[in-house]
């Protein structure tokens, strides 16, 4: 058996602590993750976390490099128990994000996409500055209420004025579509992917549990933390 190095081996034990070696039975298994499988135990799948701990390495000097060439992440969730932890990474390193309903065309329509951003921005402005006190009750009411839609759909990707250089997905089957497109738009992408994912759609994929919130939120503070490092060492 060869031998791990002392990061190597911190790294697979806190993931056991997490969870992030659990993935689900063999009946769910997509081909393309078979050789990430070490065993099973009561009915699950059991991942090899030192191959795990080496996708996780690659993922990490992927961002560290776009974080250098000052490209931007786009990260997307919108499974509903994850979002929240997807979204505060993101704000962290004032990075967009998408954890809402995945708007078709945001990347292939890109165009498109930025007018009803710019809508949003507009009607904002106006809101805080008090220029809509011109309209009447109902028109204002109208307008509250688009500004709230746009929100919803739009108001993660403001600060995306150009198509990202990455795409960070959280379940990469349930986020199938936006991975279409980021693939159809030649956009690296990023993917905590469990064992029912086709993980060879992903430039980056790494292979561990994507539904438990202390495994997903372990992978994310790592991306978090690579992309201040390599923050911190342009400044340097």
């Amino acid at each position: 058996m060869k031998s791990v190095n002392t990061d190597n081996k911190q790294a697979i034990e806190s993931m056991l602590e997490v969870g992030a070696h659990f993935g689900y039975s063999k009946a769910r298994r997509h081909p393309s993750t078979k050789t990430f499988i070490a065993g099973t135990k009561n009915g699950y799948e059991i991942f090899d976390l030192e191959k795990t701990s080496q996708q996780l390495e690659k993922a990490i000097e992927f961002v560290s490099q776009v974080t250098k060439d000052k490209g931007q992440i786009l990260f997307v969730s919108t499974k509903r128990e994850l979002a929240s932890i997807l979204k505060d990474a993101a704000l962290k390193i004032d990075q967009p994000y998408a954890t809402g309903r995945w708007i078709g065309g945001t990347l292939t329509n890109f165009e498109e996409i930025g007018k009803r951003v710019k809508r949003l921005e507009t009607l904002q402005e106006q809101k805080t500055k008090g220029l809509l006190a011109k309209y009447t009750k109902k028109e204002r009411l109208m307008i509250d209420r688009e500004i709230v839609d746009l929100e919803e759909r739009f108001g993660g990707i403001t600060n995306m004025k150009f198509k990202p250089k990455a795409m960070f997905f959280i379940d990469s089957k349930h986020e199938e579509i936006a991975v279409q497109e980021a693939i159809n738009e030649k956009i690296p992408v990023i993917g905590i992917s469990n064992s029912d994912c086709d993980i060879d759609a992903l430039t980056y994929p790494i292979i561990a549990n994507d539904s438990s919130v202390k495994s997903v939120r372990f992978f994310m503070d790592k991306i978090v933390e690579a992309y201040r490092s390599s923050k911190t060492e342009k400044k340097a």
